[in-house]
């Protein structure tokens, strides 16, 4: 176990990831750890010598999680024992020869301009929670932000005078998001009016965290998912919800609307240009879909059909 934290030391300070990144790689790992302990293969990590109980393992993941789960599981396990023979702890990389599942490419759903205003249409901003659910809507929206980078935000990254939010994303690269002015003076009025009553209702009255939750706590990522249900609900929607499909609708919003991919990828935090270029796909479908609704020569093929 020592081997574990000195690993998780070693991706903090050496790699500089998120704390939310390393307490999935920790589960990744102890996941496997308990796997190889209570079928008696080995007493610990160090002891695991044979690729077969590498692939055993993931034969036996694939019973219960989805191909991009276990494909998460593998990459992180082969980085882990990577590091163990580096550290000449093991002689051979018990994963190297384990692959990846392949993963059939999806294009995440396109929420519809109509839709995006009846969510927004469905919140009560007179009350605090709902003004504070108004302003989570519209920074995942308007911003493109990652569920995690939501809730680490803090007072001091706001600027409003600026029209600017820091945002502190993965492997610790900061960028700017912008503000409109509809969201700056959102923002301004539950600062000074909406927090306070929530954070009078917990025991910590210094946080710096922006975003509150019903008890006066800070807000996390499974509270997160119950206001977004909250929302749909309220609307009466009948899809469902979560923070990387607002994510999806601010990129395809930005590039239906003329914007280059190099400043999706710049908004969006991505290291690579490949990552965004899936929003490529989205946005042309979208265009092909406008077409044909528009089309006079595509109405009347459809008629003579």
């Amino acid at each position: 176990m020592d081997i574990i934290k000195k690993y998780l030391i070693y991706l903090e300070v050496e790699k500089n990831y998120s704390p939310h990144t390393i307490l999935s790689y920790e589960n990744d790992i102890l996941g496997f750890y308990h796997f190889v302990v209570n079928e008696g293969y080995a007493n610990d990590l160090i002891g695991v010598r044979s690729e077969r109980i590498a692939k055993n393992y993931v034969l036996s993941l694939g019973e219960e999680l989805e191909r991009s789960t276990v494909s998460r599981k593998i990459s992180a396990l082969r980085m882990f024992y990577e590091y163990l023979l580096k550290e000449g702890l093991v002689k051979t990389n018990i994963f190297s020869a384990v692959s990846n599942p392949k993963i059939s490419k999806k294009l995440p759903r396109i929420i519809s301009d109509n839709e995006i205003d009846n969510l927004f249409n469905s919140i009560d901003t007179n009350t605090p929670l709902g003004l504070r659910n108004y302003i989570i809507l519209d920074l995942l929206f308007s911003c493109g932000l990652r569920a995690s980078e939501l809730i680490d935000m803090k007072l001091s990254d706001i600027h409003l005078d600026r029209k600017e939010v820091l945002i502190h994303g993965k492997g610790q690269v900061d960028r700017y998001a912008f503000l409109h002015d509809t969201l700056v003076d959102n923002l301004r009025r539950y600062m000074l009016y909406s927090r306070p009553i929530l954070l009078a209702k917990g025991k910590d009255l210094n946080s710096n965290q922006l975003l509150i939750n019903y008890k006066g706590g800070n807000l996390t990522t499974r509270g997160l998912r119950v206001i977004l249900n909250k929302i749909i609900e309220d609307s009466g929607s009948t899809f469902q919800i979560h923070p990387h499909m607002l994510r999806h609708a601010f990129a395809t919003t930005l590039l239906n609307h003329g914007a280059d991919l190099r400043t999706v990828q710049e908004l969006l935090g991505h290291k690579h240009l490949k990552t965004t270029q899936i929003y490529t796909q989205v946005s042309a479908e979208k265009l092909r879909e406008n077409y044909n609704k528009t089309n006079p020569r595509m109405r009347k093929n459809e008629k003579i059909k």
